[in-house]
């Protein structure tokens, strides 16, 4: 309990966000369920046959891009909910920090709550760190709730919950079950954030009261105390924030379910895009309930069989699988083991004392 409560109310002493095993571990989940599909389904002579052109390579390198654009919009959200008190190089590393310890947890865990701390050690105060998570997390969820049923509008369910394996059949299951209960959860997320912040104190406070939990409650009053001042001025905003806040929720999830678009026609012809992007929409929605770090192995086998039909031949989609994980989840792990240690350094060998604190508004 002590470390979760000491790195969100700014002790003196905060644990690393991250172990070594915590990283191998999605690494090589992924690399062996790879790997094993390679080996029992992979046909060498597939991939001679692939056409690399020149145009494959700028596919390639627009996958690339649009993985870029999707971290352009997470930066400047950062920095529009915290009033542009960040600067574009912390809300990059808080992306890129985000984007690391989400590939190396439970989906269902995700990296969102370590936003917080992430905020805090770049000067912003618990409090608005807080809500700034509960906002984000809103957002992206808005994006989801909004965009899931206007797929049903536009492709049949035969072509979005193909039954080519037993994995893809219960998709549709699976996912029926998730939107409810997602929409039970941005209930909760807007009525704690926007309209009852204090009920959020209040259930805070109560639980720490409790004779294990005491010690925490002064720490625990004044971080809710805060978390309700900011929650009041961010509901305040005018509709133009609210415009362009969710404007980038809807370039980071497009960019980034468009990267399999761009990959795919770097090696076959795509008739029906709207289908795959849509088939992401669902992925996503689903792999959350996946018990491995960033869903790591399971990923792989769930997007090759969604995918299976697409292709020719099931080498030729193994290969894709690859180039996907490393485009859209191994270089974050890359650039999170860059960006870790120095951040760390500077960061976390800061005391209570000369951590900057953003002034609330």
């Amino acid at each position: 309990m002590q470390e979760i409560i000491q790195p969100i109310l700014q002790t003196k002493k905060i644990a690393k966000p991250f172990k070594t095993y915590q990283v191998l571990i999605p690494v090589l989940l992924g690399l062996v369920v790879i790997g094993w599909l390679f080996l029992d389904e992979f046909n060498p002579d597939v991939f001679f046959s692939f056409d690399f052109t020149i145009t494959s390579l700028l596919f390639i390198l627009l996958a690339f891009l649009l993985m870029l654009l999707r971290d352009f919009g997470m930066m400047w959200r950062f920095r529009l909910l915290t009033d542009n008190n960040l600067s574009w190089r912390q809300a990059f590393h808080i992306n890129i920090l985000s984007e690391f310890t989400t590939a190396v947890t439970p989906p269902a865990v995700g990296g969102s709550s370590l936003v917080v701390i992430f905020l805090i050690k770049e000067g912003i105060n618990a409090g608005r760190s807080t809500t700034i998570m509960f906002v984000n997390l809103f957002l992206d969820e808005l994006f989801f709730m909004l965009f899931c049923p206007l797929v049903f509008l536009f492709i049949p369910i035969n072509q979005l919950f193909n039954s080519s394996s037993v994995i893809v059949s219960t998709f549709g299951v699976i996912f029926s079950t998730l939107y409810v209960i997602r929409l039970f959860w941005i209930s909760t997320l807007f009525i704690g954030t926007f309209k009852r912040p204090n009920w959020i104190r209040h259930i805070l406070l109560t639980i720490f009261k409790l004779p294990v939990l005491k010690r925490w409650y002064s720490n625990v009053d004044l971080l809710t105390n805060n978390l309700v001042q900011a929650s009041i001025d961010i509901a305040n905003r005018s509709y133009w924030f609210w415009i362009k806040a969710f404007g980038m929720t809807m370039l980071t999830w497009t960019a980034r379910f468009l990267v399999v678009n761009a990959i795919f026609m770097a090696f076959v012809p795509i008739s029906n895009h709207l289908v795959i992007f849509a088939r992401q929409l669902i992925l996503w929605m689903v792999m959350v309930v996946s018990p491995t770090p960033g869903g790591s192995g399971i990923s792989e086998y769930a997007f090759k069989e969604y995918y299976s039909d697409i292709f020719y031949s099931t080498s030729a989609i193994i290969f894709v699988t690859l180039v996907w994980r490393i485009i859209s989840y191994y270089l974050y792990l890359v650039l999170g083991l860059i960006v870790i240690p120095n951040w760390i350094t500077k960061s976390f060998s800061r005391t209570n004392h000369d951590t900057p604190t953003c002034s609330e508004d």
